[in-house]
């Protein structure tokens, strides 16, 4: 997000995002906290629990769910800030955090587009993905991706504001380019998974890349989904002066559906990797409630 530079906090601290007038601002505070704790604790486990299991850090697919599941964790995390409080991020802002945290978005989206990419090679060239994707390659594109998102915004936060304003427009248009190729590559690995896998003999190979594949496709329609609305507002705010404009983040309904995606997509994942949901039983759930272990 843009950044202003008249983002200041307020003396005496920076007030609730509601002002408990009406039973919908208890509706809406309550619902913030749900959703960042429900965030945080589906999330977080899933990164305990690659980061706890050798067998899935071998695989580069869960490399690419390990690190989207530190931004779920995180944007969880940022919620309490968010939308707890009286907070406006954009142009311009309020008690915001100078686009940082609204910006875990965006490693979400490069990560995903670096997911599909991986899981095309995987499939349709399983040869030159073997010999030149090792774990390195994938550890340094996960990287990128967070080193790519923070320092344009550190860059921005430098600029004048009628530079960053640019900035920000570029931003837009690069976002248009990925969310094209998404699309693009969703279709490729629907058809990939659809009937290029039919044809090939039963395998441990083949039900693997049917379970990342089935992963991926949803992860990413539920992404864009959630996330394309958002998108569609502030291109209407920049390019024609319209769109929706809300009181705080807290009430930002589009933010809000763009946020869900940390919610939703760790429950994709758990969903569609029973290897995942085995081993954070066992790494996880089985130490905190000896009950599920018993059973």
């Amino acid at each position: 997000m843009l950044l202003s530079n008249s983002t200041e906090p307020l003396a005496a601290g920076v007030p609730l995002s509601v002002n408990f007038d009406s039973p919908v601002d208890y509706v809406i505070f309550i619902f913030q906290l749900f959703f960042a704790t429900t965030a945080v604790l589906i999330a977080g486990p899933i990164v305990i629990t690659i980061l706890a299991t050798h067998t899935l850090r071998l695989q580069n697919r869960f490399i690419f769910m390990l690190n989207t599941s530190i931004c779920d964790t995180l944007v969880g995390f940022s919620v309490y800030y968010l939308g707890l409080f009286d907070v406006q991020e954009g142009y311009p802002s309020r008690n915001g955090t100078y686009g940082m945290l609204p910006s875990l978005l965006g490693v979400n989206m490069m990560t995903f587009l670096f997911a599909q990419f991986d899981r095309y090679f995987a499939v349709c060239h399983p040869f030159i993905y073997t010999r030149f994707v090792t774990r390195r390659v994938v550890i340094s594109a996960n990287v990128y991706c967070w080193f790519h998102v923070y320092c344009q915004m550190i860059v921005s936060l430098f600029l004048p504001v009628s530079k960053a304003i640019q900035l920000y427009v570029f931003s837009i248009v690069s976002l248009q380019v990925i969310v094209l190729t998404k699309v693009a590559m969703t279709i490729k690995l629907y058809i990939i998974a659809r009937y290029q896998l039919q044809r090939d003999p039963p395998s441990a190979e083949k039900e693997n890349n049917k379970e990342s594949l089935r992963i991926i496709i949803f992860v990413v329609i539920s992404f864009l989904l959630l996330w394309c609305p958002s998108f569609i507002n502030i291109v209407l705010r920049l390019a024609a002066g319209s769109g929706w404009t809300f009181r705080n983040e807290a009430t930002n309904l589009f933010a809000i559906m763009a946020r869900f995606n940390a919610v939703c997509t760790p429950a994709v994942y758990l969903w569609g990797s029973p290897a995942l949901r085995k081993a954070l039983m066992r790494t996880v759930w089985h130490r905190v409630c000896p009950t599920c272990r018993n059973r």
